[in-house]
């Protein structure tokens, strides 16, 4: 969805709401997708039950922390790999469930009436 440039006016808020229901959902897709493959990971490089998997995924991804030791050297390498892209998607993740809002608190600053 393409954003308005500062010469342009500012949408109503109704497509304000339909753009942030859309950005809403390509940031939940985004922490989706990161948790399937940490849970599938973990699950697979580590031995950890589903469950198990599961938590841990979701620990990393928030920057909470592992839970679960990692017993061999493919669960530590895929844990310490999962925990950098695990920084980089909660960033990503952020700035695109943002960027509709600062860029209409921006608009409204910069916009003549």
């Amino acid at each position: 969805m393409k954003f308005e440039n500062k010469r342009e006016k500012i949408v109503p808020f109704r497509l304000f709401l339909i753009r942030m229901g859309i950005y809403t959902m390509v940031s939940a897709g985004i922490v989706v997708i990161s948790i399937l493959a940490g849970t599938i990971g973990y699950h697979h490089y580590a031995q950890l039950t589903w469950i198990d998997s599961f938590h841990n995924a979701c620990m990393i991804l928030t920057g909470m922390g592992p839970v679960a030791v990692m017993n061999s050297n493919a669960a530590k390498i895929f844990s310490s790999v999962y925990a950098l892209y695990s920084g980089v998607a909660f960033l990503s993740t952020t700035a695109v469930f943002f960027a509709p809002l600062v860029h209409r608190i921006l608009h409204i600053l910069h916009v003549e009436d």
